[in-house]
């Protein structure tokens, strides 16, 4: 638990370091963990002998989330249909008999769970008050995470999805749902000027939902596969992809709440 707290707090403070120093250094930050599930993201679908196209699908990841905080949400959508049309075309030279459906099939699976979610927070990071959105998306993303820690740790006995996720519990739902439209409410009145502590907690509401189903989904993959952990490279967190599935999740509805309760432009 401490080395788990520990490195908790390490990475709060990368963000929020990043953010208020200079917000662009957020981008950079973001990327850098963006590439790293992508190389464990391909290194567990190479265990079912799944081989992604990792030079379109890195350059990629790199160019969206750019052009999303540069240019909007267009340069996003034109982003990820030419990435799709690269890992199609580059896989070919690899000839047909050897998995190209099942490869490119990867390939776009990664572009929509990795690289659109990546650019979606950089639409988030592109206002103005950009930064205090990240603060607000990844808060009550993480306050999901600890809320549900702690309700499941001490109340937990009706099990949520046991097949899938066997710690999940009912209890610890209702905690994460508790602790998300708290941190929510106080942080939409707090952080923005046009935002009302009722429209925290419905960002709250809906991101604990997003954020369990981002859980469920990073389950689903990992018993799919036969692995544990994504990676091993945060201790006692797992990999990248372990702490980056419920905000991959919970990106899409946050961005799209702000933008109908407090529109950027």
């Amino acid at each position: 638990m401490p080395i788990a707290v520990g490195v908790g707090l390490g990475l709060g403070a990368l963000v929020l370091l990043s953010l208020y120093y200079v917000k662009e250094l957020f981008l950079a930050v973001m990327i850098v963990f963006l590439l790293l599930g992508l190389r464990e993201l391909a290194g567990a679908f190479k265990t079912r002998d799944i081989r992604v196209p990792m030079l379109p699908l890195g350059v990629g990841l790199v160019a969206a989330p750019v052009a999303a905080y540069t240019w909007g949400p267009e340069a996003l959508v034109a982003s990820l249909a030419l990435i799709v049309l690269t890992v199609l075309v580059w896989r070919m030279a690899d000839g047909p008999a050897d998995g190209y459906v099942r490869d490119v099939t990867a390939a776009v699976f990664v572009t929509g769970y990795l690289i659109l979610m990546g650019g979606i927070v950089a639409l988030l990071m592109a206002p103005d008050d950009g930064h205090h959105r990240i603060v607000i998306f990844i808060s009550v993303t993480v306050a999901s995470d600890i809320g549900g820690f702690f309700a499941g740790t001490f109340f937990g006995r009706h099990k949520l999805a046991p097949t899938i996720s066997p710690k999940k519990t009912w209890e610890g739902v209702t905690g994460s749902a508790l602790a998300c439209m708290l941190v929510g409410a106080w942080l939409m009145w707090w952080l923005l000027h046009d935002g009302a502590w009722w429209h925290g907690v419905l960002i709250g509401a809906a991101a604990v939902v997003t954020a369990t189903v981002g859980d469920l989904i990073e389950s689903m993959l990992k018993r799919d596969l036969g692995i544990k952990d994504m990676g091993s490279l945060l201790p006692e967190h797992g990999g990248v992809m372990d702490r980056l599935d419920s905000l991959l999740a919970a990106a899409p509805v946050v961005w799209l709440l702000l933008e109908l309760f407090t529109p950027s432009s």
